[in-house]
């Protein structure tokens, strides 16, 4: 077996999806199907239980998962022990949404590139939501990610911008929305909610706080996307301000006056506290950290 196999391995691991992986990894369907059987070749045992619907790591697999994440490690880490000189090589995987690579980090990227201009940073765009299961799957270095209520164990987080919580709704289709003696009939308004995430437990929560089952039209996985549905006259969203000031449909809909307000989030870096020994994460989370503190906007 040799790096990239296991690298193949590491993420096919963490995304149970041979499709997915065979997209972000570059190799064809039937290589990566090749390089799997090849490894479980060598193992002697199945890696991976797999049917029409599902797969899944066997035994053997989380157990391989575990000498696969080591070794990479290692041999990381062997590699920088290697240079004859100073300057910071390697590469740096992060996960973020496309509004955080417009809005958030241009001014840390930029410094970081200035200053080491031999680090390759692989970037993952996607929903938010999914940034800290990323991260916690090992498949990125650093996630940009809203602050959970709860921050798992082992990871460490730096806040970089408060954004409040809003809900939308579409600015021309306004008969959308139900009224019932001057309120809002949330049981008849279509209501989007993400299919997943922050957003989704804290319209959960606004909802629940106030006694109102909605009538939820659709769950959507990403921000921009609920935007783009709201615009449409679908129904009233949820969204963070940060990506609707950024939305190219953001003249399309329009920000409703609730009480009481949604809690807003807090976004910030992710990572790992293993993570934080690798030099190439150790030199981005400094720029972060002298961003964050330098009294200026993002």
């Amino acid at each position: 077996m040799n790096i990239r196999d296991l690298e193949l391995f590491r993420h096919l691991a963490a995304s149970l999806h041979f499709g997915r992986t065979s997209l972000e990894c570059n190799i064809t369907p039937s290589g990566l199907t090749r390089t799997i059987q090849r490894l479980e070749s060598e193992v002697g045992e199945p890696l991976f239980d797999r049917n029409n619907r599902s797969v899944t790591l066997t035994p053997a697999g989380l157990a391989f998962k575990e000498y696969c994440e080591e070794t990479l490690s290692r041999w990381t880490d062997f590699r920088n022990t290697l240079r004859s000189d100073t300057v910071l090589r390697g590469e740096l995987s992060l996960y973020c949404s496309v509004t955080a690579i417009l809005s958030i980090l241009p001014r840390i990227f930029g410094r970081f590139r200035k200053t080491h201009p031999q680090v390759m940073i692989r970037i993952q765009t996607g929903d938010a939501a999914r940034a800290i299961t990323k991260l916690q799957a090992r498949e990125v270095d650093i996630a940009i990610a809203a602050l959970p209520y709860t921050l798992p164990e082992g990871l460490d987080f730096i806040e970089l911008v408060q954004t409040p919580l809003l809900f939308i709704l579409p600015k021309f289709f306004p008969d959308i929305i139900v009224y019932r003696d001057g309120e809002i009939d949330w049981q008849k308004t279509p209501v989007i909610l993400p299919s997943e995430g922050l957003s989704r437990t804290r319209g959960e929560k606004w909802f629940a706080d106030k006694g109102i089952a909605p009538y939820i039209y659709s769950q959507v996985a990403g921000n921009e996307a609920i935007i783009a549905m709201v615009s449409m006259g679908c129904g009233v969203g949820i969204v963070p301000r940060l990506v609707l000031e950024k939305s190219s449909l953001n003249s399309e809909v329009e920000i409703l006056d609730i009480s009481p307000q949604l809690e807003p989030f807090t976004v910030g870096a992710c990572t790992t506290m293993k993570n934080r020994r690798n030099p190439v994460v150790q030199s981005f989370w400094w720029i972060i950290e002298q961003e964050t503190t330098s009294g200026g906007p993002l």
